[in-house]
Formats: structure tokens, C-alpha cells, sequence
């Protein structure tokens, strides 16, 4: 029998504050994750049933509404997962960005749902070295999940974290506990990024324009509206000929003639009147 009763209703309400909220669609088939991460907050806050929790949450919105979304989003990620998009910027990317602002020297490249914190520092590490002194690069590293934003920005991982990056990265770029069971980012790595929280279906603070946007494994998430609302607000920040990089399980659909398919999720700006 189980701890907590999670009935239809609630599975129901849950699902349309999230999607409300968030724009993250949960179907049928996302329950047991949704009982397994919120029965943690129902035991946290001395709860019997999601029906009582869902009018703790109604009762204690600025508290509680936090650790409602950051319990439900989904954060997994690794160093240089999907290396082809890093191989993609180191050959491709960074020659066209040295070209295009040889006058300006301003780089900005945006990691849009960053988690933990593996991905911009990725990025940074392949852009460390890449551009000429005296070039003012920036990483943005935003994400909905104020607690991962927090390890990101602290950069520290344990041995596990850090498997799959080669020796000379590792010293080059972390401090190593005397143990060897963490490691810390340094913080000329670290000085390349900036991390706050955003919403994406919130205003979006930021100017631009971004040469580079990662949005990758987020808008798995998404309904068709959102993503297709989505897509047009990054083509927006984006650089003339700028590049959209998705997940490995993430489409775009063909409708979407503002964007040239390069292959591999890899996607181009194209002009918005380029639509028929």
C-alpha cells in the first residue's frame, strides 16, 4: 500500500500548475516520477496525502511554490554530452564568430536550462582558448531550478561527475580534493559565465543578441505551442547566420523556415521572411 493517496484529481491539478506555470507538459505516463519526487515534499512538510498538499501550496505560495517546481523538473546531465555540437563549435562556430566581431570582440553564447552546471562549463572550456586577448566572452547559464543553479554556480563535482573529461582537462581546469573524490572549477573557468534563474515562459531580462544558444533536452517538455513560440523568441536573439543547438531527442519542425537544418540538431538562422 502506499505512503501518500494520489488521486486524479491531484495528478490533474499538479499537472495544470505546472503546465501553467512552466509550459511542461506531464501525461499519464510521468505519475510515478511526480509521486516519487513530491512525496518527498509531502514527508517535508509533515503531510499525510497530495491533497493536503496541494492546499499547503495554494496556503504558502512564496514559500512553498519553489520547491514545487524545482521537485518536478528533471535535471541530468554530463560533461560534453553530445560532443559532436562542442566538435561543431570548436571548428565550425568559433572561426565564423572571430570573423564576424573582429571589430566589437564581443562574444555572448547563452545555455538555456543549464542544470547542474556541466554544460556552460563545457562550453567555457572549449571557448577558453579560442578567441584572441582581449576578447570580452560571455557564457549566459540560465535554468528554472534555483537549487541546481546553485551547485552550477559553485561548481564543485564529485569523481563520478567528472568521468568522462580527459587528465589534461581535469588539471587544467579543476582542483582536486587531497582524497580525489571532488573536484572544484576554477575560477578563471568560472569567470566566463553568468548564471541566473529564468523562467523561458516568463520575460526573458536579457537583451542579446546570443552568436551561440544551447537549449538542449528542455523542450522535451514542451507542448507544440510553447516550442514553436519558443523557437521564434531565440531566432529574435540570435546574430544574423547564429546557431540553435536542441537535444538529441528534440525536433523542429519543418514549418520553421526561419531556420536552416544543418543536420546532428544543429540549426541556423536563416530571416523570417524567408517563410512561404
Amino acid at each position: 500500500m502506499r505512503e501518500f493517496l494520489l488521486t486524479d484529481k491531484d495528478f490533474s491539478e499538479i499537472s495544470a500548475r505546472v503546465y501553467d506555470t512552466c509550459g511542461i507538459v506531464l501525461g499519464p505516463h510521468k505519475r510515478e516520477m511526480v509521486y516519487s519526487r513530491l512525496a518527498r515534499r509531502i514527508r517535508a512538510n509533515g503531510l499525510n496525502s497530495f491533497e493536503a498538499y496541494l492546499s499547503f501550496l495554494e496556503e504558502n505560495q512564496d514559500v512553498e511554490f519553489s520547491h514545487f517546481i524545482n521537485a518536478i523538473t528533471t535535471n541530468l546531465t554530463s560533461f560534453f554530452r553530445e560532443n559532436h555540437h562542442f566538435e561543431f563549435l570548436t571548428k565550425r562556430i568559433v572561426p565564423e564568430i572571430i570573423a564576424r566581431h573582429k571589430y566589437d570582440r564581443r562574444v555572448r553564447i547563452w545555455s538555456a536550462g543549464c542544470s547542474t552546471g556541466e554544460e556552460p562549463y563545457s562550453i567555457a572550456m572549449t571557448i577558453a582558448n579560442a578567441f584572441p586577448n582581449g576578447w570580452d566572452v560571455k557564457v549566459l547559464a540560465t535554468d528554472l531550478d534555483s537549487n541546481v543553479l546553485g551547485k552550477a554556480s559553485l561548481g564543485e563535482y564529485t569523481a563520478n561527475n567528472v568521468t568522462g573529461l580527459d587528465e589534461d582537462k581535469l588539471k587544467k581546469w579543476f582542483l582536486r580534493s587531497a582524497d580525489g573524490a571532488m573536484y572544484k572549477v576554477k575560477p578563471k573557468l568560472q569567470s566566463f559565465i553568468h548564471f541566473k534563474r529564468l523562467n523561458l515562459l516568463e520575460p526573458w531580462p536579457m537583451k542579446g543578441p546570443f552568436d551561440v544558444i544551447f537549449c538542449r533536452n528542455v523542450l522535451i517538455y514542451f507542448d507544440k505551442e510553447t516550442k514553436d513560440k519558443l523557437f521564434e523568441q531565440y531566432h529574435d536573439m540570435l546574430v544574423p547566420n547564429g546557431y540553435l543547438l536542441i537535444g538529441h531527442s528534440e525536433t523542429m519542425g519543418k514549418e520553421h523556415l526561419e531556420f536552416k537544418n544543418l543536420g546532428k540538431t544543429i540549426y541556423q538562422k536563416g530571416q523570417l521572411n524567408e517563410r512561404v
